[in-house]
């Protein structure tokens, strides 16, 4: 009896003493975000992530973009001011993680990054534009009426404006011509402001437009890649403006859309503009909001897009034709970029 219960001591010793040398896998615990933005207003922001036994933290900044860092210290410049609820993902050796978010207010100062203000003459500067040809059918179009050239006749620069003019004429099997301008290739951005100064031609068929696309519609296609319209108009509707974002789930007739009445619009310029960020995309008339999309990191406008300038005749969305119309003038002052 006694050699059993030194057995069953031994044994509970031994027990004990393993349970004390296993180690746990260890947790980060207490993580704290500091942070301190720049005070010249360059969207700059240095962050300090600390948490006991972590060993690498991971930012997301709020605005699509992630970044590791060993030490949790770095500097990251936001390219648009606005509210960002940044998230510090902290892990261990072993791999486990704690989080946390905290809300910060970045402010930057605007500044232009691409312009075309159309002060030369003759056909559009090709150093920023270029030319989608051919007819609404070819893999791009809407069912239109038109024939895209790049001709001078359909496409000018003259006394500060560009204008693209439709014309009702018999081109390669086509009824009218006109032009699609775009700056795929030559210009792209993400995020900002863009404004386009324009004034707009009536008539029953017309459909004048100024969007974008999203840069990698050339590997990916539409909608995946997601479109931004910044102005659309269709003669049918006259001064009616929309405003629309297409992608998936959300395109063509279900795509996301408002629009506002503008007596003017076809006899007076105004800036149409969108203010982009990963929060939100605002469209406006000279200055006044008409639609605010919320925007997220689920959605394609978080990426470089290109601008497109056209007028198109009836297609789907242009609708019916009127026969009288010989032609049509899509007239625009500038089209500036700010980040």
């Amino acid at each position: 009896m006694v050699r059993y219960y030194l057995f069953l001591l031994l044994f509970i010793g031994f027990i004990g003493c393993s349970n004390k040398d296993k180690v746990e896998p260890s947790v980060p615990s207490n993580l704290v975000i500091e942070y301190n933005i720049s005070t010249a207003k360059d969207g700059k922001v240095s962050f300090t992530a600390k948490a006991n036994n972590a060993v690498s933290y991971e930012f997301d900044f709020g605005n699509g973009d992630h970044e590791l860092s060993s030490s949790g210290v770095l500097v990251y410049t936001y390219q648009v001011g606005g509210k960002y609820t940044v998230t510090v993902k902290a892990q261990s050796a072993s791999g486990q993680t704690v989080s946390k978010s905290q809300e910060i207010t970045v402010e930057r100062t605007s500044s232009l990054i691409w312009e075309d203000n159309f002060d030369g003459k003759g056909a559009p500067d090709p150093g920023k534009w270029g030319y989608d040809i051919g007819t609404g059918t070819d893999g791009w179009g809407n069912n239109e009426l038109q024939y895209y050239t790049n001709r001078l006749e359909n496409a000018t620069v003259s006394d500060g404006t560009l204008k693209i003019k439709l014309k009702k004429e018999s081109y390669s099997g086509s009824a009218y011509t006109s032009a699609r301008i775009l700056t795929q290739n030559k210009f792209s951005f993400k995020y900002g402001k863009v404004e386009i100064r324009a004034k707009i031609p009536e008539g029953k068929g017309t459909w004048s437009a100024g969007w974008m696309l999203g840069a990698n519609f050339g590997t990916v296609g539409w909608p995946i890649c997601g479109e931004i319209d910044i102005i659309e108009h269709v003669g049918n509707e006259l001064n009616r403006i929309h405003g629309t974002l297409h992608y998936p789930g959300h395109s063509g007739g279900q795509a996301v859309t408002k629009s506002t009445m503008l007596p003017t619009a076809t006899t007076a310029f105004h800036v149409y503009s969108l203010e982009w960020t990963a929060d939100a995309i605002k469209f406006a008339i000279d200055g006044e909001v008409f639609q605010t999309f919320p925007n997220d990191s689920s959605k394609p406008f978080n990426q470089d897009f290109f601008i497109i300038l056209n007028l198109a005749m009836g297609g789907n969305f242009g609708g019916s034709v009127d026969p009288a119309i010989t032609e049509a003038v899509y007239e625009i002052d500038y089209v500036r970029v700010y980040n």
